[in-house]
């Protein structure tokens, strides 16, 4: 089990103060949870609250934790989805202790079903959807009794069977649960139970035709695995009578109990299944694990760690009520980890060529400089040599009075090395600066300044252009330009960021820096914290930015 890195003891929130309370009074002898999944889509970061709460009361009261796929659904759940599932709760660092399907269940569910009939508390409605709807009444009138709701038990018993063997088509019938058509609780007005899908199911394949609903399978699901604490998300509170009077009716042993939480809200995102199933068949991202994407399989491929998302979910908290996450709170966490791990190297994503115009042909300048400045991880080493490539943004023509970088007659220090002064620009047939003509001031080497000489405000990176590594480099930003891409008026998808995504393939690296293998982190100095992609091959490194080095987002969002 992964441990927080954070020693701080926080208060207890609410359901570690229930479970307490369950233990001492003898409710329950050992603490049982699940994360149920349906495998209908990718976990993204809303999930992984769900993930660390769950595993981490296993955790603190060393109890249990299943992993269950809620399969109820064969039209959209995929074996691929499945394995994407099982990945990314041990990537964040979590073992379950059994790996169950609601499918496992499905005779016993059938069984129960039978017997439900057999008592006269679930029947076959053979009412179109429309006219199910019409039934139904509003929040403030209540429905009315289906024409089949008396049928008799006999009658009931033969029609499921007739489902059950696939007589039926869909839509055609469903069963449904005797309960009240007046309840003020729309889910009690009698639930549907089982409905008709002709559909291969990724585990039982053709055997069944007819699949149950979430709200009855969910609940007995629970008390068929001994799970204590069934937790879920705020919009499940109106389900929580429904999921307690299945129980009942099933004449279960075993009695778990539902607690709500509020579910994680993060600005300038999406994380609705059916929203990100968009974006990735439309083409808007290039797949599920697009960088952009906070699926936990997009942030693994971003450079996100187990450890900064672990530590995410415990600062927000687990509450009752509903709010709004920063993003910026979530960059903040894998800036903070990534700080403390990621060796620093030069990069240059935008090189603007530099030759040094007095410094010798043939000569070389061994420089050094630390891997890590707050961990004795060593010395890097690379060359100074007459050609050297600087960012593009770190030039300007005519720059503005706080433009502390070069320019034509400017001077800048160059990390590590020497200060230049720009003599010349070249320029293409555009205008735009193609290689700059620098002198270097040699008694400046390694940050000196001598006497008589004003100090250089302007601090630049560079490489060499003789040794340094080419790379490619793709920086990532929100992929959505408004907070709530929901609320636009012209839909979310009228929000995307046309920035989200730039490629750098020109780009280069300082040299010594071999071997990079997909998952490899680095603080590009002065640019941010990069991970290598899986695209990463032993010819070219490709590096996604994780994130930059200080919140770039601040002010917009204050301005929103």
């Amino acid at each position: 089990m992964a441990e927080n890195s954070e020693k701080m003891e926080k208060p207890k929130h609410f359901i570690q103060l229930k479970i307490d309370k369950d233990l001492e009074t003898k409710k329950y002898d050992q603490v049982y949870t699940r994360f149920p999944p349906e495998p209908n889509g990718y976990l993204h970061i809303g999930h992984a609250k769900s993930i660390c709460l769950n595993f981490g009361l296993k955790s603190q009261y060393n109890g249990k934790t299943n992993l269950r796929f809620d399969d109820t659904n064969p039209e959209t759940e995929k074996q691929e989805y499945i394995d994407s599932i099982k990945e990314d709760v041990k990537w964040l660092g979590f073992e379950w202790d059994q790996e169950c399907y609601s499918s496992s269940y499905f005779q016993k569910l059938y069984d129960i079903a039978i017997s439900m009939i057999e008592r006269g508390m679930a029947y076959v409605c053979h009412m179109t959807p429309e006219q199910t709807k019409e039934y139904r009444g509003t929040l403030t009138e209540p429905g009315k009794n289906s024409p089949f709701r008396d049928r008799s038990v006999e009658e009931n018993l033969v029609e499921f069977e007739k489902m059950k063997n696939g007589e039926y088509n869909e839509g055609v019938c469903v069963l449904r649960a005797k309960i009240d058509m007046a309840a003020p609780n729309m889910n009690m007005r009698d639930p549907i139970m089982y409905r008709v899908k002709k559909t291969a199911h990724p585990k039982t394949g053709t055997e069944w035709c007819i699949y149950p609903m979430y709200d009855y399978t969910h609940g007995l699901s629970d008390s068929f695995e001994g799970i204590t604490h069934s937790l879920c998300t705020l919009e499940f509170a109106d389900h929580r009578p429904l999921y307690d009077w299945y129980l009942k009716a099933a004449e279960v042993s075993h009695f778990p109990e539902q607690t709500e939480f509020s579910r994680l809200n993060l600005d300038h995102t999406v994380m609705s299944k059916r929203r990100l199933i968009q974006l990735v068949e439309e083409g808007h991202v290039d797949s599920w694990d697009d960088p952009r994407m906070l699926t936990i399989s997009g942030m693994r491929r971003r450079g996100f760690t187990p450890k900064s998302i672990r530590n995410f979910c415990d600062r927000i908290g687990i509450t009752k009520k509903d709010n709004i996450i920063s993003m910026s709170t979530l960059e903040h966490a894998i800036r903070e980890d990534l700080d403390e791990i990621a060796e620093r190297r030069m990069a240059v994503t935008n090189p603007l060529k530099v030759t040094i115009t007095n410094f010798p042909e043939d000569e070389e300048v061994d420089v050094s400089a630390p891997k890590h400045p707050k961990k004795d991880l060593g010395e890097r080493n690379f060359k100074f040599t007459k050609e050297l490539y600087i960012e593009h943004d770190d030039f300007m023509m005519d720059p503005p009075k706080k433009f502390f970088r070069l320019g034509p007659g400017r001077m800048v220090r160059l990390r590590n090395a020497y200060v230049i002064q720009c003599d010349e620009v070249i320029q293409d047939e555009n205008g735009k600066p193609i290689e700059l003509k620098c002198s270097y001031i040699k008694e400046t080497f390694g940050g000196v300044t001598p006497e008589g000489m004003k100090k250089v405000k302007g601090i630049i990176h560079w490489v060499s252009a003789k040794y340094a590594k080419p790379i490619e480099v793709r920086i990532y930003d929100r992929l959505f330009a408004h907070p709530n891409p929901v609320a636009a008026e012209d839909g979310f998808l009228s929000t995307l960021n046309p920035e989200s995504k730039q490629l750098m393939r020109t780009a280069f690296i300082e040299q010594g820096v071999d071997g990079v293998k997909p998952g490899d982190c680095y603080q590009f100095e002065r640019l941010g914290f990069f991970t290598a992609d899986p695209d990463t091959t032993p010819e070219k490194a490709v590096f996604n930015r994780t994130v930059t080095l200080k919140d770039t987002w601040a002010k917009v969002s204050s301005r929103n």
